[in-house]
């Protein structure tokens, strides 16, 4: 059974940073993706990056990409999001998710602008965490 953890939430003033991590587990094969959104209240899911576990191949969202980069740590099986410079907008709950054989060609796609950056397409949701920016 796929299980995604998600943690590293909290709260941070205008300015900081956390890092929220993504614990993978049930995964029989390196093909799938893992993706980092987040929805705040009365606001629709903004997906924020997408990595291919398979092919190593990384999307981050033009909206977040000056601020927000994602690395993968295999051994752990962990996929992490680094949030600089934080700001009062950016609170939301932060969930990760994965998707199965047709990651890698999600990724490439999203690279290409071919495809918007949904949730739809992700099978296996972590429980969130919540991550809250005072000014």
């Amino acid at each position: 059974e796929v299980q995604l953890q998600a943690s590293g939430g909290g709260l941070v003033q205008a300015g900081g940073s956390l890092r929220l991590s993504c614990e993978v587990s049930g995964f029989t094969s390196d093909n799938y993706a893992i993706g980092w959104f987040r929805q705040a209240p009365g606001k629709e899911r903004e997906g924020l990056s997408c990595t291919s576990r398979s092919h190593g191949t990384v999307y981050v969202a033009d909206a977040v990409k000056a601020r927000f980069t994602t690395s993968s740590d295999n051994a752990e099986n962990t996929v992490y999001l680094q949030m600089n410079d934080l700001q009062p907008e950016d609170t939301a709950v932060y969930y990760c998710a994965s998707m199965g054989v047709l990651g890698a060609t999600f990724v490439r796609s999203l690279l290409a602008g071919t495809i918007t950056f949904s949730g739809q397409t992700f099978d296996h949701w972590g429980q969130g965490t919540q991550v809250t920016v005072s000014s």
